[in-house]
This record gives structure tokens, C-alpha cells and sequence, in this order.
């Protein structure tokens, strides 16, 4: 795969199942036109194929009602413009409009009465986001808005911006009424999150900050509302930070959270499933074994017990949990979908279960649970598959990891690829930049270090006061397995990463140099002090994984040897960057040139934190150029 095969990708993503009726929004990078294109296909149940169902700008996040009779999607209709909430006929037809928000609308959730639809939409004060002062005013520029007033430490999040402004609020809308207007649920004094409707219909569960955010908190709640409108109740204290309730029909309500003690934020920590039954909450899962992927969706309750997604080993495997289950080990839990894979998102209704799911080299099918593969999306550029790695760290822990290696018998210089997070991981599913690395003749070593999620939270929080131990020879340990193979140069080996493996990318470049000939280092943490009153996180983030001591986070920063590194050196950040704001960057890059390094920076507009996941087609286009002309320079 190179670049300019972004523009060939198809990514399949949310997919929704009603009777015979499967439907997935798929989603084509157009660098060209530098936008994200798509729209929702229709994929035959049988294996009989799959067509294009929608034709707009971008169709995504189909939502079939509960009757099988209507689809509500959210619809992107121009460039620049928030997505809005749609509904068409399930045999097909003309797609109608339900919203018109200046933010736009979120995810479609249908009442059991296949009428109303609940969802979320930041809605901003007047004056601010684009919005005029007042009805008929002209919306004023950036540079004359009011000044904000901030008295909390949570008011921006990266990718979103200020938030205390423009909070989330839940809303209701009769979709079949054209003449309906959207109901407002929350008044937008606290963000409110994951609507779902009661078995009865009569009410809206959602997730809000614990007291309604009346200060800054580790915890979320979930909470009610009548579904015409009214007070808000709590329903559910939590032990941490709940996401996507469901509500059961004996009025019950499943939900994912971690644990956490009190006062502290969820570091490192397995998200589990959890059941409140009006009276107690009991938690499904097993804390240390099981960890719920939520990026791939809310619980789903079947008659067999609910689907999860769940973090192992690299994998997003979709497993079921008893409904009457209590601390459920992994081991226990049946694997249904995404061995040695990634399940994206999945969807069922009665005993068909549909996925999609990712391989290194496959961007994603759809998969019928127990009748193979849907579809043949595919990419049109040749990609190639992972191979697994495992061994031991110095010290005898197991050590786990991937290479992708390219065409021919080598020896192909190396490229050491460290994930953010920490508590991430590389794994099975497709990865966009291994492949163009691997394509352009680099074997890609991707490891999984103590820090990671995926193997047990014990695994994930070894790390904690502990940056640039452990991790680092989990790391090397996993590159040195590598090396064993012949077709791999280990006197032709850069490091690079990203946020956390931005992090890794400055700590070997200054601690283990002799190992490698340049860096890429890309929206990294390198100076911890700065980085706690400069990131949207970093007020809790910096004392939770480091502790609060300044020493120590001194100790834990690359910028504080950075007149050991020698190596050439490329600082990559964006300008927008709320989570690792550019100042790390900016550090870095001026003590290295003050230390004669041959050191490069180079900073990408308009983007934030997600540049390389979600950032506009062409600058991630143009990334890639600027990465492979960096390790043509130094590797080749």
C-alpha cells in the first residue's frame, strides 16, 4: 500500500441488522477532494453480495427501527457541514431530514415504538462556534467573540474544543412527523452522553458526570429522563466512569465501566460489564481478564446473554456473557468473532449476529456470526499480513508483539513502531501505516509493552510510576525477536511513534541510541511539567501515571536528556493538538538544535491529536510522503 492508496481504502463501520436486512456505512478516504466520502450499503444476508444503498456526500451510522420498517443514519450533505439526522424507508425511497443543529446531530437511537429517536447534540451559546448573537444577527468571527470565563480544569477536550459552552444534551424527535421538532431533555448545564430508551419507552436513560458535573469528577452516572421532557434522576452510582447503558425489560440496566477507588482517575484500568437491578450493582466480568472494547459499541441482549467486544491479546474478539454471570473470566466467556482479528462494531437481532471484522491484511468484511463472510470489501492495493512475535524481557516476562515484513528475501531495514496510549495496542486488524511502510520495502515491528491493554489490567498498570523502565525493555525485547530473522538489517533500524510512542520514540533516541539510526517522533509527551497544565488531560493525567512529585516527573521526561540524543531527529506535531499540545514539541525541537542535533520539525495546520486516524485525507496523505522520504534519507 503507498500514499496515494489512501484513496483506494474502503473502511467499513457501524453496522445494523432487522431481519433480512443488513446495512454498513462504508467510508473512502478522497484526497483529492480531501474529505471523507461514503454511504450506506446493503449486504445480502446469504452471501449474495452487497450494493450501495445510499448516494450522499456521507451516509453513516445506520440504525434500523425496531419494526424493520425505517432507517435513521446521520448524513453528512457538504463538505465542512456537521452530519444531520436522516430517516428513510426500509424498501427504500427518498431520505428525509429530521435535524437542521448548528453542531450537528449524533447517533440515532430508536424507541421501542419504531417512532422517536433519541440522540445527542452539542448545542453552543450564542455568539460562539459559528452561531449568530441573536436571530437575525450576523454569527461573529473567532476573533470578536467574548472572552470565556473557565472556573473548572475539564473545559476543552482535543478534536472537540472548549466544552463548557457547547455541552452535549440528550434530545427526543418523532421521526415520522415532518412537522415534529426535537424535544431537549438536558438544559446543557452538564454533558450528557450514550441515550437509550427504557423497555416501556416512557423514559431515556444517559450518562452524565456524577451530581450532573457540579465540579470536576472521575465518575460518570447513568441517569433518566422522561421522554417528553422533565428533571433528570439518577439511576445508577456508579464504581467509575459508566458508557452505553441498556436498559433491560424487568427494568434492569447494563452498563460498561471500570473500577476505581474514590477521587481517582481510571488509569490503566479494564472496562467491564455491569447489571443494576433496581437495587444492587453486580459486575459480569472479571476485572483483571476482561476488558470491553465500548469503541465498538454499546451491549447487545440476545436470548443467548449479551454481546460484548473484548480487548485480548491484539484481538477484539465479540464474546457472550450469561445475563446472570458474576465476575466471568475471559477463559469462561465464548468467543463468537475476531480471533486473531478486530471486531469494529456488531449488531443482532434474534440469533443473527453480524460483525465486521479486521485483519492485518483485509480492512474489514462483514461477517455473519456461524455463516462465514458477507461481503468482499477488501482493498484494491495489495496488502500484506502480520506475523506474530513472542518471547520473553529480560527479566522473564513474556513479551508479545507483531512484524510486517515486505516483498522479498531482504535484508530489509527495520522500522520500530511503538503504539500511544499507553494503555493501547497494536494487534490483528488492519494498520494503515505498517502496510504503506511495509509496502515501500521497511519491515515494521510492531510490540505490545507492559503499559498495554489487552493482557490483563495488571499488565496495563505496570507502568505506572514506572515510564521508561519495564516498557522499554518490553520493547526492545520484542525488536530483538525480530532481529533474529535474517531477512531483517539490524544495522539499518529507526524508532518512531506517536503520543505515547512519541513518548518511547524520545526516551530511545536518548537512552538507547547506539540501537538505531534516526527518529520520527510524533505528538509526543516529552516534558511532563508543561504537559499537566497545557493538556486537555493533563491535570489529572501527569500525577495519575508519574505521581505528583515534580522529581519524578522530571525523572519521566525525554526533554530532561535530551543532550544525549544524537541520532537526526524528526519532531512531527499538529498545530491543534489539545492532548499533547505543540509546546512539547516545541521544547524538544529547540533543545536539540541548541544541542547541534540534525534535528527537523514539522508541524501540520488545522489538525489536532488524531491526525493520523481521522485527520484530513490530504495531510495524512502528505504525512505519509514525509515519512518515507525521512526513513529514505537514514535507512536506505
Amino acid at each position: 500500500m503507498r500514499p496515494d492508496d489512501l484513496r483506494s481504502l474502503t473502511l467499513p463501520g457501524s453496522v445494523s441488522v432487522r431481519g433480512d436486512l443488513v446495512l454498513v456505512d462504508v467510508t473512502c478516504p478522497d484526497v483529492s477532494a480531501n474529505a471523507y466520502r461514503g454511504g450506506l450499503h446493503r449486504v445480502a444476508p446469504d452471501g449474495g453480495g452487497t450494493r450501495r444503498w445510499t448516494w450522499a456526500e456521507r451516509d453513516l451510522a445506520p440504525r434500523i427501527s425496531p419494526d424493520g420498517r425505517w432507517v435513521a443514519f446521520l448524513r453528512v450533505t457538504a463538505r465542512g457541514k456537521p452530519p444531520q439526522l436522516h430517516v428513510m424507508p426500509a424498501d427504500g425511497g427518498e431520505a428525509r431530514r429530521v435535524t437542521d443543529l448548528a453542531l450537528g446531530a449524533g447517533v440515532p437511537v430508536w424507541a421501542p415504538d419504531s417512532r422517536r429517536i433519541a440522540f445527542t447534540s452539542r448545542v453552543p451559546e450564542p455568539g460562539r462556534h459559528g452561531v449568530p448573537v441573536a436571530e437575525g444577527e450576523e454569527a461573529p468571527t473567532p476573533d470578536a467573540e467574548a472572552p470565556r470565563h473557565i472556573t473548572r480544569l475539564d473545559y476543552r477536550l482535543d478534536d472537540i474544543g472548549f466544552t463548557a459552552d457547547r455541552h452535549s444534551r440528550v434530545f427526543t424527535v418523532d421521526a415520522l412527523d415532518p412537522d415534529a421538532e426535537p424535544v431537549e431533555l438536558t438544559d446543557g448545564t452538564f454533558s450528557a452522553v450514550d441515550p437509550a430508551w427504557t423497555a416501556d419507552g416512557e423514559r431515556v436513560l444517559f450518562v452524565a458526570e456524577r451530581d450532573l458535573g457540579a465540579t470536576e469528577t472521575f465518575n460518570n452516572d447513568v441517569y433518566s429522563a422522561p421522554a417528553s421532557g422533565g428533571t433528570p434522576e439518577l439511576v445508577v452510582r456508579t464504581r467509575g466512569g459508566a458508557a452505553y447503558p441498556v436498559a433491560l425489560p424487568d427494568g434492569g440496566v447494563l452498563f460498561y465501566s471500570p473500577e476505581q477507588a474514590p477521587g481517582q482517575a481510571a488509569i490503566a484500568r479494564n472496562m467491564s460489564l455491569w447489571r443494576f437491578d433496581g437495587e444492587r450493582v453486580t459486575r459480569l466480568t472479571d476485572m483483571e481478564t476482561v476488558d470491553c472494547e465500548k469503541a465498538a459499541g454499546p451491549p447487545v441482549v440476545t436470548d443467548a446473554g449479551v454481546l460484548v467486544a473484548v480487548r485480548n491479546r491484539g484481538a477484539i474478539e465479540l464474546r457472550r456473557v450469561p445475563l446472570d454471570a458474576d465476575d466471568a473470566v475471559l477463559a469462561d466467556l465464548e468467543v463468537l468473532a475476531g480471533e486473531r482479528a478486530e471486531v469494529k462494531s456488531f449488531a443482532a437481532d434474534g440469533d443473527r449476529i453480524v460483525a465486521v471484522v479486521s485483519t492485518s491484511d483485509n480492512t474489514g468484511e462483514v461477517v455473519l456470526v456461524g455463516g462465514g463472510t458477507l461481503t468482499d470489501f477488501g482493498s484494491k492495493a495489495p496488502l500484506r499480513p502480520a506475523k506474530e512475535l513472542t518471547g520473553a524481557a529480560p527479566d522473564g516476562y513474556p513479551v508479545h508483539g507483531w512484524v510486517v515484513l515486505p516483498e522479498g528475501e531482504g535484508p530489509h531495514p527495520v522500522v520500530l513502531a511503538v503504539h500511544g496510549g499507553p494503555f493501547m495496542y497494536h494487534g490483528w486488524g488492519f494498520f494503515d501505516e505498517a502496510q504503506v511502510y511495509a509496502a515501500a520495502g521497511y519491515a515494521v515491528v510492531l510490540p505490545n509493552p507492559r503499559g498495554s491493554a489487552g493482557y490483563g489490567q495488571a499488565h496495563g498498570q505496570s507502568v505506572i510510576g514506572a515510564f521508561g523502565t519495564v516498557d522499554v525493555d518490553d520493547v526492545l525485547a520484542v525488536l530483538d525477536i525480530a532481529l533474529e530473522d535474517p531477512a531483517l538489517d539490524a544495522d539499518r533500524v529507526g524508532v518512531m511513534g506517536g503520543s505515547y510512542g512519541g513518548f518511547m520514540t524520545s526516551w530511545l533516541a536518548a537512552h538507547h541510541g547506539e540501537r538505531f539510526r534516526a527518529a520520527w517522533s510524533e505528538r509526543a509527551v516529552n516534558a511532563w511539567d508543561s504537559f499537566g497544565g497545557s493538556s486537555d488531560i493533563g491535570w489529572f493525567f501527569a500525577d495519575a501515571y508519574c505521581g505528583p512529585s515534580p522529581e519524578a516527573q522530571r525523572a519521566m521526561s525525554p526533554l530532561t536528556y535530551a543532550e544525549k540524543i544524537t541520532m537526526p531527529f524528526m519532531v512531527v506535531h499538529s498545530e491543534h493538538d489539545w492532548r499533547c499540545p505543540l509546546e512539547q514539541a516545541q521544547r524538544m525541537f529547540v533543545a536539540l538544535r541548541r544541542n547541534g542535533v540534525e534535528a527537523e520539525m514539522l508541524v501540520f495546520p488545522g489538525e489536532g491529536h488524531e491526525l493520523t486516524r481521522s485527520g484530513k485525507p490530504r495531510h495524512r496523505k502528505q504525512r505519509f510522503d514525509a515519512v518515507l522520504k525521512w526513513w529514505g534519507r537514514h535507512l536506505v
